[in-house]
């Protein structure tokens, strides 16, 4: 790529990205400190992905995303899972209708621009497949017609790692539909003061409706114009197959600590979100550091340990760090 088409496109991103810091400031008058959630809240929205996000109770994983819902004047819809959730009542279902004398669509929650899938492992596979099935082919199939889903269509899908009893875990291969797993963690002492006060105030801050659904679906297509080099691709995949064949990368001591490695969807997945996260910095190119930066969410959710691993209690974020020491920068 010429060095002038560079410039033109680092010029036109600064101008195109130019409402991520009206977002910012809105998010961060309603959540304080969560920085890290917020900028992923953000790369899912730009580069189209959906994301999983594990913390425990009372880390504002709802307030986040209703907040960005009232941002951008979004249809929100926020489905608590329970382990007698139907499909039909996150779908849809036909009901007859008594005037027309004809079975009518009723559509379900699904039909709304952000989704808030709250506590997934709570309810049963069937649920959570045509949960996945309309994140996949982003459509609704409701007797024999056919729905497509208005975009953005952003699904936000949240578990809590404390309680395993009587939840339902994701399947492997169903984990892998979702771009980034997050995971959030408490805030800072003097973060929870702030957020205790905001909390005991008469009232609560509000996130202003600072812009529309079609300036985001404008946004997703600048995203995918930022230039990403042949040498950034060839790190993104070294990174992705040195989760799947260790010992090639230097990496043998993982070597039977790896059950399986991160799908062709990690390699996808860390370009877009790669990209994303440069325009969020204003940038019209990828560099190595944004590889780095949404590497670990993109590729948590995707490797498999072996029980060895457990014993030896290795986790998948320590081999992923080990990832990004040992495999070549470039």
């Amino acid at each position: 790529m010429m060095q002038t088409d560079i410039k033109e496109l680092n010029e036109r991103i600064q101008k195109e990205s130019a409402f991520v810091d009206i977002i910012n400031m809105e998010m961060h008058k309603v959540i304080i400190g969560q920085k890290h959630m917020v900028e992923r809240l953000l790369i899912g929205l730009l580069a189209n992905g959906h994301i999983l996000l594990e913390g425990v109770p009372g880390l504002a994983k709802t307030l986040a995303i209703t907040s960005l819902a009232n941002a951008i004047d979004a249809k929100f819809a926020r489905i608590q899972f329970t382990p007698d959730l139907l499909p039909a009542d996150l779908l849809g279902t036909m009901i007859y209708s008594q005037k027309k004398e004809e079975f009518v669509v009723r559509k379900g929650p699904i039909f709304a621009n952000f989704i808030l899938a709250d506590e997934i492992n709570r309810s049963p596979a069937k649920v959570q497949s045509a949960l996945l099935e309309s994140m996949q082919e982003r459509q609704v199939t409701i007797g024999d017609t056919t729905f497509p889903l208005e975009e953005p269509f952003l699904v936000l899908a949240t578990q809590n790692p404390i309680e395993q009893e009587g939840t339902y875990p994701l399947p492997e291969a169903q984990v892998d539909r979702f771009m980034l797993k997050v995971v959030i963690d408490y805030p800072q002492q003097d973060e929870e003061k702030m957020i205790m006060r905001q909390n005991i105030m008469s009232t609560f801050p509000k996130t202003n409706n600072v812009l529309k659904t079609e300036d985001i679906l404008k946004a997703r297509d600048v995203v995918r114009d930022v230039y990403l080099d042949e040498k950034i691709e060839n790190y993104i995949t070294d990174i992705t197959f040195s989760s799947r064949y260790p010992s090639k990368f230097k990496l043998s001591k993982f070597e039977g600590m790896i059950n399986y490695g991160a799908s062709p969807r990690a390699s996808i997945n860390m370009a877009l979100a790669a990209k994303a996260f440069a325009f969020i910095k204003r940038r019209g190119y990828v560099i190595p550091e944004d590889i780095r930066a949404v590497a670990h969410d993109v590729m948590r959710h995707r490797i498999g340990l072996t029980y060895e691993a457990e014993a030896e209690n290795i986790t998948t974020e320590d081999i992923i760090n080990e990832i990004l020491n040992t495999v070549e920068v470039p």
